[in-house]
């Protein structure tokens, strides 16, 4: 039986996070994508706590003129921010079982150019 698009995501997104983990000196910036808006954050799975959060739904990112890809770049800065003001520089990318393409890449490469290392 063929598997919906969710659940191949979901098996994918499993076999990732068996290897990646947040810790406190390195935690985990997690992606989630839906289809008008992106999600991040970057979390302690040691202690289980969100260390910072950005999404494209936010009222200081402005993404009203901006295209879905280069809306997930400002995410990724404006996050990046967030975690250099928390004291992370380093991280652990994980993708939620997504490709690393478009609007996941976007995020990462605006992550990347504010500071952040991974």
């Amino acid at each position: 039986m063929a598997l919906t698009k969710h659940k191949r995501r979901i098996r994918i997104k499993n076999r990732i996070r068996k290897i990646v983990s947040g810790t406190e000196a390195r935690p985990r910036l997690s992606v989630f994508r839906s289809n008008n808006e992106i999600y991040a954050q970057i979390v302690d799975d040691v202690s289980g706590k969100t260390i910072s959060a950005a999404s494209s739904r936010d009222k200081d990112i402005n993404t009203a003129k901006v295209n879905k890809t280069e809306a997930a770049a400002l995410v990724g800065k404006a996050l990046a921010v967030k975690a250099l003001k928390a004291g992370v520089e380093t991280i652990s990318f994980d993708r939620g079982g997504y490709l690393y393409h478009g609007r996941v890449k976007s995020l990462a490469e605006g992550a990347r150019e504010a500071g952040l290392k991974f």
